[in-house]
């Protein structure tokens, strides 16, 4: 494995929810396999661009490469061809539990005490992380080899930890058999050993997971797009509380929790790809609907219809055709602007958005736009961009967003900032708008989103937006990203008892995870 990597988390450039994490694992003896992950992660690429990894084995032994950066910035053509095997197992990571740093990249690794390895990606976030961790400090007898390992700080690493210490005795299968129905809040995770591949998905099915199936194997990816780019085809989505296993003997199924599903719907406005399915629903199909019932809800006369480029555009181009407005592209996108560790100067960071997007200057100069967007969190992004589309010569600018106003945190994979930063949290649209700058503001009802997603409300997380939240919360002491390390989280903010589901009038949430750093983002 790579040494640690010094460099440091900067800030970014925008505001934009932060996604979490893509998985990919594949077992197809005869096949490069290192290389159906380095594809499938390129298409994950959009769920986490602080570091990349891709464990494989041979039957033997595993080796995991992984780093900070992007998944084409981790990997070349000698790493990818020293990497053999018939199993691998493939992360891109954004953080959500734990800093980034080069021991917290995954794929995490553990070895058990007869020397066998585990490797695990995962993808979501664990609600009792802090019990997780009262657990792994009373393995006693635990061999000192393993202790040593544990440097990184994330949930996934105690999972890890946790399988690895009873693997030994009872095998991985029967390890993931007995910890899963102990995790709380969400994973999609993509693990294994020498011999077999497993996939697992909590029983709320929050993240989602697929199956696809090769000519020579199997492939799971937390994304269809993942499953087109290798050649797989589409089996069928990993069920929630399923635990998948993979190996010489072929593919067999266990259930770990009765399914209680509660997909995120936030992953049909903003997290999925657009040639994602979820749940059987096109997520290019949902956000057009999305804009279609925008324009039925929040009508306004306009010249034109533009989308923020490119998770705004699907909604716009419904809400053109509903309105019957013209669409046009009034902004362009630097297709190159990614996460970056590089700190911006002074000047460029005064930029801001400019950096990202610029406006087509005769496009927009003289119209009334109505701009679509995906979702608003702190309000920065569109703040800069009303100005910057103002500054063009746009006479009025209309907003229109494709969700509901986000209030709450997410506890459950999604880099939201604490709720006292959330824009609409503490004040209503009219403020958000004034805030903002636009001559008028207008969200999708929640209605609207679940109709547009075509799936019974039951079967939905939507938290973020209504503060219901599905999966119980730990006392606000025990959340937080940085809790396994010793870094000073938030300020103590009076906050709702959150043993349970909070209602939407509970007051403030002090402490979403990853919301620690969302001070220093801009």
């Amino acid at each position: 494995m790579l040494g640690p990597n010094p460099e440091s988390d900067h800030p970014t450039i925008d505001d934009e929810p932060r996604e979490e994490c893509g998985v990919f694992g594949a077992w197809a003896p005869g096949e490069d396999v290192a290389k159906l992950a380095y594809y499938g992660l390129y298409a994950l690429q959009h769920r986490g661009q602080e570091a990349a990894g891709i464990a494989v084995s041979d039957g033997r032994r595993m080796v995991v490469f992984k780093d900070l950066g992007l998944v084409s910035q981790v990997f070349d053509e000698q790493i990818l061809s020293s990497l053999k095997g018939h199993i691998a197992i493939g992360h891109c990571r954004y953080s959500t539990t734990g800093s980034t740093t080069w021991e917290n990249a995954q794929p995490t690794f553990r070895t058990t005490a007869t020397g066998s390895g585990i490797a695990l990606g995962h993808n979501g976030n664990l609600v009792n992380t802090a019990e997780l961790r009262d657990e792994v400090a009373a393995l006693a007898a635990a061999p000192a080899s393993t202790r040593a390992q544990m440097q990184a700080s994330t949930d996934s690493d105690l999972v890890a930890e946790l399988i690895a210490a009873t693997a030994a005795d009872i095998g991985v299968e029967e390890a993931a058999m007995r910890l899963l129905p102990r995790l709380r809040g969400a994973f999609s995770l993509v693990f294994g050993d020498e011999q077999t591949l497993y996939a697992a998905r909590d029983r709320h099915g929050v993240r989602p997971l697929v199956l696809g199936r090769l000519e020579r194997g199997w492939v799971v990816a937390s994304e269809t797009a993942a499953l087109d780019i290798v050649g797989a085809s589409m089996v069928r989505e990993v069920e929630p509380g399923e635990l998948l296993a993979i190996d010489a003997d072929g593919m067999r199924s266990s259930r770990f929790a009765a399914p209680e599903p509660k997909g995120c719907v936030f992953e049909y406005v903003y997290l999925a790809r657009p040639d994602t399915t979820i749940s059987g629903r096109s997520v290019h199909a949902t956000r057009v609907d999305i804009g279609r019932r925008l324009a039925q809800e929040h009508p306004v006369e306009a010249d034109l219809v533009i989308p923020t480029p490119e998770s705004g555009t699907p909604a716009a181009i419904g809400y053109a055709q509903e309105s019957g407005i013209p669409y046009g592209q009034g902004l362009v996108k630097n297709a190159y602007v990614g996460r970056t560790f590089i700190q911006p100067s002074q000047t460029i960071r005064q930029l801001g958005i400019r950096l990202k997007l610029n406006p087509l200057r005769e496009v927009i100069r003289g119209k009334r736009l109505v701009v679509v967007d995906d979702s608003i969190v702190r309000g920065n992004t569109q703040r800069a961009l009303v100005r910057m589309l103002r500054e063009a010569g746009a006479l009025e600018v209309h907003v229109r967003i494709a969700s509901p106003p986000v209030r709450w945190p997410c506890f459950y994979g999604i880099d939201f900032a604490t709720r006292a930063e959330l824009v609409a949290s503490g004040i209503d649209t009219d403020g958000v708008r004034r805030s903002i700058g636009a001559d008028t503001l207008g969200y999708v009802s929640l209605e609207g989103l679940i109709a547009a997603s075509e799936q019974p409300r039951s079967r939905l997380c939507s938290a973020c937006f209504d503060g219901e939240y599905p999966i119980p919360l730990p006392e606000e002491a025990r959340l937080g990203k940085h809790l396994l390390e010793a870094v000073p989280d938030v300020p103590d903010v009076p906050g709702p008892d959150v043993s349970g589901a909070a209602s939407g009038d509970a007051g403030p949430v002090a402490v979403g995870y990853g919301a620690s750093g969302a001070l220093e983002r801009p």
